[in-house]
């Protein structure tokens, strides 16, 4: 047999395990960069959506659940707190009083009460200034916060107000109102925090 032959020979075998080899290693690379594509099991758990019980929630109280990470207020209003809503409403005190930055809240809350319901409001415990978490200030003109203030939510950061549909008011820092998540009433003392009524539409919030 000749050199030429022998060389031909080796040369065909390296070619063909150099490519096998190489497929190999391009198959192993791609195996952790598809999966580091797919959302971690913390990540599909956090963005998952939060059952709440809300039938120990008494008028005028507030309470607070996670979700994706979020502080979710569910406040149960009082009548008197409904009506200062209405009463808001048909002053200049709000920024944005009928809700009409839809990026603020799904179609179903785009309304005064900002909810499905009027008496239990759902929203965001995060500042739009900066992010800061607002008091909730329910009391009616306290001495610090003057006498216009019909209760609702005061950012201590940079004193931006909220009312109790979590509208901003005229004046302050916060260029929008709180945002409404996506939610839906399972029954009527239980929410589901991330998901939008049957036949509505996400929106933008959230």
């Amino acid at each position: 047999m000749s050199t030429d032959s022998v060389d031909q020979g080796k040369r065909r075998f390296l070619t063909t395990t150099a490519t096998v080899v190489g497929g190999v290693g391009i198959g192993f690379t791609a195996v952790p960069f598809v999966k580091s594509m797919q959302p971690s099991e913390r990540a599909q758990a956090a963005g998952a959506p939060v059952e709440v019980d809300i039938s120990n929630l008494e008028p005028g109280q507030l309470m607070t659940v996670e979700w994706r990470g979020k502080p979710v207020w569910i406040l149960r209003r009082t009548q008197e707190e409904i009506e200062s809503v209405e009463a808001l409403t048909e002053s200049s005190t709000l920024r944005d009083p009928l809700s009409e930055e839809e990026s603020q809240q799904p179609p179903f809350a785009q309304n005064i009460y900002r909810s499905i319901e009027p008496d239990v409001l759902v929203v965001i415990g995060i500042c739009t200034h900066l992010g800061c978490s607002p008091t909730f200030r329910p009391e009616v003109a306290p001495p610090d916060l003057g006498p216009d203030w019909q209760g609702g939510f005061f950012c201590p950061c940079h004193g931006s107000r909220f009312d109790m549909s979590g509208r901003v008011y005229a004046g302050v820092p916060a260029p929008t109102n709180l945002i409404v998540p996506p939610y839906r009433f399972l029954a009527e003392n239980r929410l589901l925090i991330g998901e939008t009524p049957v036949g509505e539409t996400p929106g933008e919030a959230a």
